[in-house]
């Protein structure tokens, strides 16, 4: 079979991921996709020369498979797949909460697979995924799949049983953080400040704050403790967030997101 890679599913994610297949090296007469949205698939073949087709055309045609669609319509996805790909095809699936052998069992055959989740910033290259590797996956499949998922930002091996858990820390992590803006946002509103001057303020400072927690080397409590200064406007800040319970409530929520994946398994 040549060298092909197809993909299901062109919403916002699978965008993301056409964008970083071509970013790291493929080129787009390698990659064909299938979306039911004729206006979408008009708009990504003008926009990255990609060629769109049927469903079970890319499956036949691919020897690599990403399938990007909703956890509840992977069942009936890989049951329209399964006639048309060939036992060889890498079949790698961004879907939460499905598991390898779920996907393989869906295919009816023994494909190697791959189970990924990634997150939204991949759109801008500066993503963060975790990925588990199938039986059968061979050594030049692994380095493709770490290659390609290194054009989307950071991504790293982890067993299958810790999915649940990078989708709760990585995967949902995004939503955590914009909506501590919005609150931030909301909070200095609340004090006098204009919205469009407590939006630019916030975000701002988050961005700095998270560019030099990337590149200073200090951990985030090392960080933290540096710019708390003892009974200061800070120090009166997180010991706010402390009676509050803040730490508990991260932990509940990101229990609840991985509780959640589990269930969609």
């Amino acid at each position: 079979m040549a060298n092909h890679i197809g993909v299901i599913g062109a919403g916002v994610m699978g965008e993301a991921l056409i964008v970083a297949l071509i970013r790291s090296g493929v080129n787009p007469s390698e990659i064909s996709f299938a979306e039911k949205r004729p206006e979408r698939a008009v708009e990504l073949e003008a926009r990255y020369s990609i060629v769109h087709q049927d469903l079970t055309s890319v499956a036949a045609k691919s020897s690599t498979l990403l399938i990007v669609v909703k956890p509840q319509d992977m069942t009936s996805t890989l049951a329209d797949l399964a006639p048309h790909v060939s036992v060889e095809t890498l079949v790698i699936s961004f879907a939460a909460g499905k598991t390898i052998a779920s996907i393989a069992s869906g295919l009816g055959k023994n494909n190697p697979v791959v189970r990924v989740m990634p997150n939204t910033p991949a759109l801008i290259g500066l993503g963060a995924s975790g990925y588990s590797l199938g039986a059968g996956v061979t050594e030049s499949q692994k380095k493709f799949v770490s290659d390609f998922l290194a054009a989307t930002g950071k991504a790293i091996e982890v067993p299958e049983a810790l999915q649940d858990a990078v989708t709760a820390t990585s995967g949902s992590g995004p939503a955590y953080f914009f909506a501590f803006v919005e609150s931030m946002i909301d909070g200095a509103v609340a004090l006098g400040l204009s919205r469009e001057d407590a939006t630019t303020l916030t975000i701002q400072t988050i961005v700095g704050a998270a560019a030099l927690l990337d590149q200073s080397g200090d951990s985030p409590t090392t960080l933290r403790e540096k710019v708390t200064s003892p009974n200061g406007t800070t120090a009166a800040a997180l010991a706010s967030f402390s009676q509050s319970g803040l730490p508990a409530i991260v932990a509940e929520a990101m229990a609840a997101a991985a509780n959640r994946s589990q269930e969609l398994a």
